[in-house]
């Protein structure tokens, strides 16, 4: 049997698991504050021209132009599937 995700929970999880504590913490990505920013090395590129925006709980890779959402991040990262990512991600919040 399928699980399913309300929108409201994917937006909780994109909301609420901060990014850059997902980055530093979680995912174990090489990170840096530069400009009172938090970088971190792109996974796709492997540059530090990224950032991350804790208002919008979003992390962007200026050089390859790819915007991340912790969903995101953690399909990206770690390869798991969109139902792997969030299983993960609940284990956080």
């Amino acid at each position: 049997m399928p699980i399913n995700y309300s929108r409201a929970y994917l937006r909780r999880l994109r909301n609420e698991v901060a990014i850059g504590d997902l980055i530093a913490d979680s995912l174990g990505i090489p990170t840096k504050v530069s400009e009172d920013h938090l970088r971190f090395l792109c996974p796709l590129c492997s540059e530090f021209n990224t950032a991350v925006n804790p208002s919008t709980n979003l992390a962007r890779c200026f050089r390859c132009q790819k915007n991340f959402n912790p969903i995101d991040m953690v399909i990206t990262v770690k390869g798991h599937s969109f139902l792997d990512a969030v299983n993960f991600l609940s284990s956080l919040l």
